[in-house]
């Protein structure tokens, strides 16, 4: 049985899959995973690989959703990022992590999206 949680979570993927396309995003593979954890949303525009982080949150009561993307899941992020590249004989292209921030909820009248490209660094 699924739980709420993960309902919400599949909620908040849907919504940023369907933010990403209205931007001209091609979706190319959702929940990609790896022993370092699962990518969301892998997509490409313009040439470009995009690994997209999604984070909800029904209120900021507990920080914003950006926030809770802390440096060890930013490096885990990474290493996943690497994995897909190389498990798909991908290389010399250009490639980023995004992360979507959306806030609210199915229910709520209006949900704001926050679309932060690049956001994790490499280093």
């Amino acid at each position: 049985m699924i739980t709420k949680k993960r309902q919400f979570g599949n909620w908040g993927e849907r919504a940023a899959e369907y933010f990403l396309r209205q931007k001209g995003y091609l979706v190319l593979e959702k929940n990609f995973r790896t022993r370092y954890g699962e990518i969301d949303l892998i997509c490409q525009k313009g040439g470009r690989f995009i690994f997209v982080e999604v984070k909800t949150r029904r209120s900021c009561w507990f920080g914003t959703p950006e926030e809770s993307v802390t440096r060890k899941k930013q490096r885990h992020l990474i290493a996943a990022a690497q994995i897909y590249l190389s498990s798909h004989h991908i290389s010399g292209i250009d490639w980023q992590i995004d992360v979507i921030a959306i806030l609210g909820g199915p229910d709520d009248e209006k949900i704001t999206i926050r679309h932060l490209q690049n956001a994790v660094g490499l280093a």
